[in-house]
């Protein structure tokens, strides 16, 4: 047994590994190593979820951002993005349209924009909810005061996504504008945790000064953060903003990482990001295979999906959504897997959670489902 095939044990025994360890299993697995590891994740996974597939919805609202991130292609300073906000009905048109596709979990995603405040996004959440009493919303909108974070779960918002990109202060420092800290980025994500969202963090694979311990040290903050979802996906330059020639992540240490994840937090939900089959046509399929077990397809109105460019080389900007589903349910089964109607919870998740802020006496106001084949919808 090699040294890395002892570490890959020790990581699913333990579900951790120490720095030097995990920093060394990373920068030197050969390609024999890489598919044990890949392997253990997949029964990781496939004993906490089974041969399921999670559907996210997700719908872009709104290219608008107050933020100036060095490697987005949103940032404030980019006179070339080409801006949009959606209206409230076509956002609803869009959860409509997904839910009759077998959806049941929608993705609010857009950039910090203040021309979407709190009441108006409190009101996107009930109307969504008042439609699809069944399903869950999920907000990836940034970082903004906590009170508003409980607003917007009062308003009945399930989960909330905020990756952080870079666990170190440094590192952070070098990708963002510094009216931004990674420190407030963990503030928010630690508020969202205690109201009772279900919570996303996550990292960008080979962003700009990116180092092995950088890494690691991603790893162990999340372990000891313990998310319900982790969002990893490869950096990829945008022509207009300053990283636009820097060098892209790689496929191998995305994959490498998922699979990790995996072995770290069994029970998290971890997507096969868009990102990671921008740089591989079969990218997303590869991700499964790492212990993966959620995808993102779009949802957004064909005419703002080419819009909506964080990175260049963005894929299915031009689909429909039908078209897009069927296509990620083929792509799933061509894998083994299977594209499941189901809101997709963490297996922990219990409903009506409010963390440490619950209310005496508060009734649940979710709704399980019983996850169930898409192609019982006809897809």
């Amino acid at each position: 047994m090699t040294a890395n095939e002892r570490r890959i044990a020790q990581l699913r025994e333990r579900r951790t590994l120490d720095a030097a360890a995990l920093a060394e299993l990373l920068a030197s697995l050969t390609p024999s190593e890489e598919e044990l590891l890949y392997a253990q994740a997949r029964a990781v996974r496939e004993a906490v979820y089974g041969k399921d597939v999670y559907l996210r919805g997700l719908v872009e609202f709104t290219s608008y951002c107050r933020n100036d991130c060095l490697y987005c292609g949103l940032r404030r300073s980019n006179g070339r993005a080409q801006r949009y906000r959606l209206s409230s009905e076509r956002i609803l048109a869009c959860c409509d349209t997904g839910y009759d596709l077998g959806f049941r979990t929608f993705v609010l995603q857009g950039g910090e924009d203040a021309g979407f405040g709190d009441e108006l996004v409190c009101d996107l959440v009930r109307s969504i909810r008042a439609a699809h009493p069944d399903c869950a919303v999920t907000l990836s909108i940034g970082e903004r005061p906590r009170s508003s974070y409980e607003a917007f779960f009062d308003a009945g918002a399930d989960r909330y996504l905020l990756r952080q990109e870079t666990s170190n202060p440094a590192h952070y420092a070098l990708l963002h504008p510094s009216e931004l800290s990674v420190e407030g980025r963990k503030r928010c994500l630690r508020d969202l945790k205690d109201i009772g969202y279900q919570v996303g963090c996550g990292i960008m694979v080979g962003s700009p000064w990116q180092t092995w311990d950088h890494v690691v040290e991603d790893l162990l903050w999340m372990r000891g953060f313990q998310p319900h979802m982790v969002g990893i996906g490869p950096f990829i330059p945008h022509a207009d903003t300053p990283f636009a020639h820097k060098r892209a992540g790689t496929l191998a240490d995305t994959l490498h990482l998922l699979a990790v994840i995996r072995l770290m937090l069994p029970e998290v939900l971890l997507p096969a990001t868009t990102a990671l089959g921008t740089i591989d046509p079969r990218g997303r399929e590869l991700g499964m295979l790492a212990g993966a077990n959620v995808v993102m397809p779009n949802l957004s109105p064909r005419d703002v999906r080419g819009k909506y460019l964080l990175y260049d080389g963005k894929i299915c900007t031009g689909d429909e959504a039908a078209e897009c589903c069927r296509c990620m349910a083929r792509r799933m089964e061509s894998v083994g897997y299977q594209v499941v109607v189901s809101r997709g919870d963490h297996a922990r998740w219990a409903p009506g959670e409010r963390g440490a802020t619950q209310r005496q006496g508060e009734s649940p106001r979710r709704v399980p489902m019983t996850p169930r084949p898409m192609s019982s919808l006809g897809i």
